[in-house]
């Protein structure tokens, strides 16, 4: 005579049961986790959908604002608003700006971030609070005047050369991203290369520098946003230079036209255009952000 334990398939029927509530709170996590990132994607994507189709209306229909889509698409609108901002002037300057500051933020950050990592000095501690409280310390339009007057002393009121100089010396968030890169790396590979025949000066560039280009990367695509979003800077250095205004201080030219009429749609236009060279830069340094991606999950 077969018995069958009833304990045992008590708990078989409480292991399926088990195992089907788990699928179906993973499927609602997934759910939850879906509908979440889709509602962060339409919040930050509808801003730029919504300058887009503005770009292609009429200037009534876009005062009105009675459509979401333009009933008649102006792509001339693009070519309008290039021609009349000296598009390809501002954007020279503005890739002016943005490429030496950029390469100078990333020199002086990376020679910092090296010798406060590996060199103790005098003064080392204040260095770093003094680098810190400028990134929680904003007293922003105050040190225009004596950074104006400061490029006056040099000569360079009157150049581009000034607004990146300014630039660069605000470069604590490029120093304090790249110094913790910089001490993650083994002080042994500095003693083997000094072993080597290098010296303090070599080791920054035969060894730091190759290793720290993903972090590199990530740096040099935030000061070029900065640099490239700067509005304050060019605008009181090129008050008297239109030809050395930047993007962003150009297309405010777009604003009134003939008869100072409101030129809503040139302005969308133009802010579309000034975005593109910024897409671009984010998709080379797509790969710098994986392979810092990858780099932090190893073991």
């Amino acid at each position: 005579m077969n018995t069958a334990n009833p304990s045992a398939g008590r708990t078989e029927q409480q292991l399926e049961s088990s195992a089907q509530l788990g699928k179906v709170r993973k499927l609602v996590a997934n759910i939850i986790l879906w509908i979440f990132l889709i509602a962060v994607a339409v919040f930050a994507l509808f801003p730029i959908l919504l300058a887009f189709f503005g770009s292609l209306k009429s200037n009534l229909e876009l005062s009105t604002g009675s459509t979401l889509l333009p009933q008649a698409w102006k792509w001339d609108n693009y070519v309008q608003a290039w021609n009349s901002a000296n598009f390809a002037q501002f954007t020279w300057n503005s890739m002016f700006i943005s490429f030496f500051t950029t390469a100078g933020t990333i020199l002086v950050g990376t020679m910092a971030a090296y010798a406060v990592a590996r060199v103790d000095f005098i003064g080392k501690r204040l260095y770093i609070i003094l680098q810190s409280s400028t990134l929680f310390i904003s007293i922003g339009a105050v040190v225009l005047r004596p950074q104006f007057d400061l490029m006056v002393a040099l000569n360079l009121q009157k150049s581009l050369w000034a607004v990146i100089i300014i630039l660069i010396s605000s470069h604590a968030t490029a120093f304090f991203m790249l110094i913790g890169f910089v001490r993650a790396i083994p002080k042994d590979l500095d003693e083997a290369a000094y072993i080597d025949g290098c010296n303090f000066y070599s080791v920054y560039y035969r060894v730091i520098l190759p290793l720290l280009v993903p972090a590199i990367g990530v740096t040099a695509l935030w000061t070029f946003r900065g640099a490239w979003n700067e509005y304050i800077l060019p605008l009181v250095f090129t008050m008297t230079q239109p030809g050395l205004q930047t993007l962003t201080v150009g297309l405010a030219s777009l604003k009134y036209g003939v008869g100072d009429a409101a030129q809503s749609q040139l302005m969308l236009a133009g802010a579309c255009l000034s975005i593109l060279p910024m897409l671009l830069v984010y998709v080379a340094a797509n790969k710098t952000f994986m392979q810092m991606t990858a780099g932090s999950v190893k073991g």
